[in-house]
């Protein structure tokens, strides 16, 4: 086989590439055979009740409306399609882990994560013994499936998260049992909003809200994020809000997903943050997949802006009790002309209001839980415990190298290879090498980008996630360095 430019490019650097974000596409036959060793027969039935696609998707409606039925019913516009069209070679790969092991030189790559493609839509199953089956099948199937190629690569395991229980019980079968060592978690659970779901079952469906497992949740997550501490596994996300809130629209696509990937990461990371986990759980290592940095850069100077000028401090300076009520009072007498004019007597009514606050002061300080106390410990939660995953051709991926090194936030290569919108997964590693050749970042900058930050994601959760693959040697002696 000729060697490829992205061949070509690995073969100058001096560290390994590691692809943090792959996708396997799966054959729903095998899978409904392993359904049916997890749950027996019926459960296959009860999971293809509702008809589905060879994505496992839950079917687009959209396809069978009208315009009008779209239009009255504000059904969203689903993707076109997700897997490789464009080359069958590409398309085979992503089926077959045989010829993907085979092709992983070609590409450049020495070690790939694999998330699923379907199975990412098991985290959402809405029936729950529908929902734990067929992730504990699908993750069972993975590992099956893998196991022979554990030196160039490793499946994700699908963890749901409905409740703390359902998730802990999910992980622990896939790390001890399955052998499976990182994991998906959706980030995010849409809930029926109670009081709807209590007077009006029949409009629950409408009303939902996203429970985001650290913040305002319907449940403590806390025992799920300690199960991670205590198994050595990062916390990574992958999820979207493709058809909820403003990323629905009834006739584009291209709407609805843009940015959906970064407003779902973004939202579960915002969470985390206000939630305190990273406080209560200092050592959980978080990655946001396939949004970009972009988001993360503007979340984190926001974050810092609004804790400069609403942390308990600054709140105390603009409490309404501050104001001296006399001087108010006679300036407006003074000053206001017209603007009081007949209206005098209503003049000490205004001023109640002015003067009067509402909040609970023991509410206020909404950054207690994370136990911020200075803007510089955001940098600490940001750079210590978050990665976030960027594809190849993300022209914003270089702002996480336009700052000092130690000011950096970690962003991780992910090639997103398996689906439709990867033409070429031979050229996925030369389209992220452009930056470099183009002067917009430099060769240390892209050694973090596909080695350091990957490889310091999940071994810093466990320093053997890396024994036994192509990369081991090479991971042992950065965290060496790291250790010196």
């Amino acid at each position: 086989m000729a060697s490829t430019k992205s061949a070509q490019i690995r073969s100058r650097l001096n560290h390994p590439v590691i692809d943090t974000d792959g996708h396997s596409l799966e054959f729903l036959p095998l899978f409904e055979d392993y359904l049916a060793q997890v749950g027996g027969p019926d459960m296959v039935e009860r999971f293809k009740a509702v008809p589905r696609g060879e994505n496992f998707q839950q079917p687009f409606e959209w396809h069978r409306l009208t315009p009008e039925e779209r239009l009255d019913r504000r059904a969203y516009r689903p993707v076109w399609w997700i897997k490789p069209t464009r080359n069958t070679r590409d398309r085979a790969t992503a089926m077959l882990p045989n010829l993907l092991r085979e092709r992983m030189d070609e590409f450049g790559f020495d070690y790939t994560i694999l998330y699923p493609t379907a199975g990412l839509t098991l985290l959402w199953e809405p029936e729950a013994e529908v929902r734990q089956a067929a992730c504990r099948a699908f993750n069972t199937m993975q590992a099956d499936l893998y196991r022979e190629h554990a030196e160039r690569m490793t499946p994700v395991a699908m963890i749901p998260a409905y409740t703390p229980d359902e998730a802990i019980a999910e992980l622990e079968h896939a790390v001890r049992s399955n052998g499976l060592k990182a994991v998906a978690i959706g980030g995010h659970v849409r809930r029926p909003i109670p009081i709807v779901e209590r007077e009006a079952p029949e409009l629950a469906a409408y009303a939902q809200w996203m429970d985001l497992l650290a913040l305002d949740s319907a449940f403590d997550y806390d025992p799920l994020w300690a199960k991670c501490v205590e198994l050595g596994v990062a916390a990574t996300s992958h999820g979207h809000v493709h058809g909820f809130g403003i990323n629905a629209s009834i006739s584009s696509y291209v709407y609805n997903h843009i940015g959906k990937f970064g407003y779902a990461g973004e939202a579960f990371c915002k969470a985390v943050v206000l939630g305190g986990v990273t406080r209560r759980f200092p050592t959980l290592q978080f990655a946001f997949l396939e949004g970009g940095v972009a988001w993360a850069a503007s979340l984190y100077a926001a974050l810092i802006g609004h804790w400069e000028k609403r942390n308990a401090k600054e709140l105390g300076h603009i409490d309404p009790a501050n104001l001296d009520r006399g001087e108010l009072e006679e300036l407006i007498r003074r000053h206001g002309g017209s603007l009081i004019e007949g209206r005098e007597e209503r003049l000490r009514e205004v001023l109640d209001g002015f003067s009067t606050s509402h909040e609970d002061p023991a509410l206020l300080d909404e950054f207690a839980a994370c136990g911020i106390e200075r803007a510089e410990d955001f940098q600490e939660v940001f750079l210590k415990n978050f990665y976030f995953g960027c594809e190849a051709d993300d022209p914003t991926n270089v702002w996480a190298f336009r700052v000092p090194a130690e000011r950096r936030l970690k962003a991780i290569f992910g090639s997103d290879i398996g689906h439709w919108d990867v033409p070429d997964m031979s050229a996925v590693l030369e389209e992220a090498y452009e930056v470099v050749e183009d002067g917009q970042i430099g060769e240390e900058d892209f050694r973090d980008f596909v080695f350091t930050h990957p490889a310091r994601l999940h071994a810093g959760m466990n320093p053997g996630f890396f024994k036994g693959t192509a990369v081991e040697g090479a991971v042992e002696r950065l965290l060496a360095e790291s250790a010196d």
